[in-house]
């Protein structure tokens, strides 16, 4: 999964970055450079299980984050910015909610719906132009010949346009499932799900879940395809290079719950509607991620393609009750390991061992 990481300039995307990736990025020497970093997820249960297993190897599930730089109003470089992002599954908006003098707004004043609504804007030109250029090359080719692929085509791109000229995000907008192929094809930014990380200040540090309602943004929270977080991002980035035990003693002077990335990383999960599965034994403790929803036999083709084309069955324990039992064996003997088909849908926090033929 990746994830693009974008907003105006002084709103602390460099800090989250960081938070997420542990990357240091040095923003004023390397001005509107792209960067790339992975996040590892991190997941209490691969921990309890590994312990349990004493495997040779723990692998957690990944984040790629892509931080393009701050959106600098100049409609070229902005655009030629933005193609990266096509390619992400998700964007995270940071938005800046904290003063600091040395670090004035480039606004002037702090303004989250002003802010959110400048970089929407930026995004729906962005797939506006893109949009249009392709409904021109649709139109002429129908004129020489009629084609119901093109004819849907055109009506997708017609219904697009409508929407983002009246300042309408295109994940705000519902397709039928054919017309879901076609705008997918495009990979317009607006459509992406957008996950907005409120860049609170220190003094807010112990009040993250009033945030919202704090500054007035509940409306963001009840959009489509939409999901709201906050995060200290001066503090939180300062937890990067510490040891556990200090970590957890700055966090509780500043009366912090979790860490921001736990924080973030879960809400992009949710945003995106991912679960992970897991497989466990003495070579390897690793999660998965997979869709909500995803079967069984797909869950496997997430291992290897030839599992999921050889599937069997698979044997299904939760983690809880696996980590109670203490090995696979006693597991079975307790009736809690199941066998499933190909069609079982996947629950976050199953552990399965597959069984196949190849």
């Amino acid at each position: 999964m990746q994830t693009g990481i974008i907003g105006l300039p002084q709103v602390g995307k460099t800090s989250v970055f960081r938070i997420l990736t542990g990357v240091r990025v040095d923003a004023k020497t390397q001005p509107g450079q792209m960067h790339v970093g992975i996040a590892r997820v991190p997941d209490a249960r691969i921990v309890k299980l590994a312990e349990l297993f004493k495997p040779k190897k723990i692998t957690y599930a990944t984040v790629e984050y892509v931080d393009i730089g701050g959106l600098q109003k100049d409609r070229a470089k902005d655009s030629a910015s933005l193609v990266p992002l096509r390619e992400a599954d998700a964007l995270m908006h940071v938005v800046r909610l904290f003063e600091d003098p040395s670090m004035p707004h480039p606004a002037g004043s702090l303004d989250a719906l002003r802010d959110i609504e400048s970089v929407e804007i930026e995004l729906m030109l962005n797939d506006l132009e893109q949009a249009t250029k392709r409904l021109e090359r649709v139109e002429r080719d129908l004129k020489k010949k009629k084609d119901p692929l093109g004819e849907a085509e055109k009506n997708v791109l017609d219904r697009c346009i409508k929407a983002l000229e009246s300042e309408t995000p295109l994940r705000e907008l519902d397709f039928k499932p054919d017309e879901q192929k076609i705008v997918n094809g495009f990979m317009f930014v607006s459509r992406k799900p957008m996950l907005f990380a409120l860049n609170l200040g220190d003094d807010e540090a112990a009040d993250m879940q009033g945030a919202v309602a704090r500054h007035n943004l509940s409306k963001l929270a009840g959009k489509t395809r939409t999901a709201v977080v906050a995060f200290c991002g001066k503090v939180e980035s300062e937890l990067v290079d510490l040891s556990d035990a200090e970590q957890k003693e700055l966090t509780g002077a500043y009366g912090l719950t979790e860490p921001g990335r736990d924080r973030l990383l879960r809400a992009s999960y949710e945003l995106l509607g991912l679960i992970s599965f897991l497989t466990c034994g003495e070579p390897e403790c690793r999660a998965w991620t997979i869709p909500r929803g995803t079967s069984a036999a797909r869950a496997a083709g997430a291992i290897h393609s030839d599992i999921e084309a050889h599937f069997i069955k698979a044997e299904v324990v939760r983690w809880e009750e696996l980590l109670a039992a203490g090995s696979w064996a006693a597991a079975r003997e307790r009736a809690q390991v199941r066998l499933e088909g190909r069609d079982y849908i996947v629950e976050d926090g199953d552990v399965i061992l597959f069984r196949h033929s190849g």
